[in-house]
């Protein structure tokens, strides 16, 4: 097989003066994480949900000028893709992938006939009949934020930490839910101060000496992370097979898996670990 018998095809496609709000309606109703951007028939550009989540944190000039639902897709776009042909293998396109920290591959045959992402790869191993380990691919570096913890700070230890899920714990250090880019891209976006939007929530406040009823107050506070965590996924065991795990990440519609041993997590299996298996 080759990357042809895998890829999405058609591709989803945005024109470059599009904004972002667009952009993000178009992922959410197709499930999808990449749109190619074309003008004039002509691939032009691609935006993906990590291009989007990426910005959220930022708060430069240009975003500082209007909320970034109203962005054009050229502002946030990746002008310059890397692209595969129709004939080439699927291992080459993971490599592609894992070399230049990508998750999706325009296809072109003098035109862009379609797109291969991590997820095609993934469905791909689903099927293959290979008896590699968990335990030989996962990650044993986790990234864990609390619960209370701000978006400011989820976003800031995705970045130091390279990675784009996170696992939520609560104060018995549990794990409770799991944020990925998508949960970023697709949940929240910044207001024309490039500021993260925020919640209201009610505030008692103390009784007087003289006995007055106590009245609430409603206070402004930034959103964290089990706003828009999603439910932790399944934990798979470090002794199951990489298939099983791909069946189960497409099952659940996420790009990583805890993966423990007895009743502790001890890694993470991701999507691109599992790219990784592919030869």
């Amino acid at each position: 097989m080759n990357v042809g018998d895998i890829m999405s095809s058609p591709v989803y496609t945005i024109a470059p003066e599009e904004n972002v709000a667009h952009a993000r309606k178009l992922m959410l109703k197709h499930k999808i994480s990449t749109l190619v951007v074309v003008e004039n028939k002509d691939m032009v550009g691609i935006v993906t949900k990590t291009d989007l989540s990426k910005r959220l944190a930022q708060a430069e000039p240009m975003w500082r000028r209007r909320p970034i639902d109203k962005i054009p897709v050229n502002m946030v776009m990746n002008d310059a893709p890397i692209t595969i042909y129709p004939e080439a293998s699927i291992a080459q396109a993971g490599n592609l992938m894992l070399e230049n920290d990508i998750n999706a591959l325009p296809v072109v045959n003098n035109a862009v006939v379609g797109i291969i992402t991590g997820t095609d790869i993934m469905k791909y191993v689903s099927k293959l009949d290979i008896d590699t380990k968990i335990s030989e691919m996962m990650t044993e570096d986790i990234v864990f934020v609390h619960r209370h913890h701000t978006i400011n700070h989820v976003i800031h230890e995705m970045e130091l930490n390279k990675t784009n899920r996170v696992i939520v714990t609560d104060d018995s250090n549990e794990g409770v839910g799991i944020i990925t880019t998508s949960n970023v891209a697709l949940n929240i976006m910044a207001d024309n101060e490039g500021k993260l939007p925020s919640k209201s929530i009610k505030m008692a406040r103390r009784s007087s000496p003289a006995g007055e009823k106590n009245y609430r107050y409603v206070k402004e506070v930034p959103l964290v992370a089990e706003d828009i965590m999603s439910e932790l996924p399944p934990g798979i065991d470090t002794v199951d097979l990489v298939v099983e795990a791909a069946k189960t990440m497409l099952a659940e519609h996420t790009i990583g898996l805890p993966v423990i041993n007895g009743d502790e997590i001890v890694g993470m299996i991701s999507r691109r670990d599992i790219i990784k298996a592919v030869e």
